[in-house]
């Protein structure tokens, strides 16, 4: 199974280094994706809460680096 990382999709090739705030990256088929560093998210915790829609979701960095969405 390939898993998707953005160093091997061709939308988000860069040939300048990441930047700390968000971005805007535009693909090949006109559409907008805002681009976001997870140590600007988490500033330094293993875990955020996101509120979507009048629920609350828990965003989690794993022991081995993954992420995982929990509501």
């Amino acid at each position: 199974m390939n898993s998707f990382t953005p160093s091997n999709h061709p939308s988000f090739r860069r040939s300048s280094p990441v930047e700390a705030s968000p971005r805007f990256v535009q693909r090949q088929v006109q559409s907008v994706v805002r681009v976001v560093s997870s140590d600007n998210l988490f500033r330094g915790t293993k875990e955020i809460g996101i509120e979507h829609d009048g629920a609350m979701y828990r965003l989690k960095i794993t022991r081995q680096g993954k992420l995982i969405l929990n509501k």
